[in-house]
């Protein structure tokens, strides 16, 4: 199977974080980050306008390790190109953690690994995808 299109970049970041509510201040209060959406209470997305940046509620404590990272998208440009790409990486034999699926937002993706077991989401989103940036 060939490549499908290509990715238009990676514009969708998710965090874990044990106080949401004050990550959320900050990101929006002091950087100037705006509320994309609240899926629920125990997640927002935000964005500066050609980005995705979710903050997810840990759902157990993440401990010392400043660093949090659930997961990272890379924004495809149509729907369809979401399922392009989970054929293409399954039949490559990645291995798959979740199959596609439609969000209440619009956006439609997948998660898959990356050899070292790094979460990698494939994802179509309106506020983002088919954007190009210079």
């Amino acid at each position: 199977m060939s490549r499908p299109a290509p990715l238009n970049g990676i514009r969708h970041i998710a965090l874990q974080v044990q106080d949401l509510e004050a990550c959320e201040r900050f990101y929006v209060d002091l950087l100037g980050m705006r509320l994309l959406r609240r899926a629920h209470a125990d997640l927002v997305y935000l964005t500066l306008g050609n980005d995705n940046f979710s903050l997810g509620r840990a759902r157990q404590p993440t401990g010392d390790d400043p660093q949090r990272l659930d997961h990272f998208g890379f924004v495809v440009d149509l729907r369809e190109d979401v399922d392009a790409w989970h054929a293409y990486l399954a039949e490559a034999g990645v291995t798959i953690t979740r199959e596609p699926h439609d969000h209440g937002d619009g956006g439609r993706s997948f998660y898959c690994l990356d050899p070292d077991g790094n979460s990698v989401q494939p994802l179509f989103h309106p506020s983002v995808s088919g954007q190009r940036l210079g």
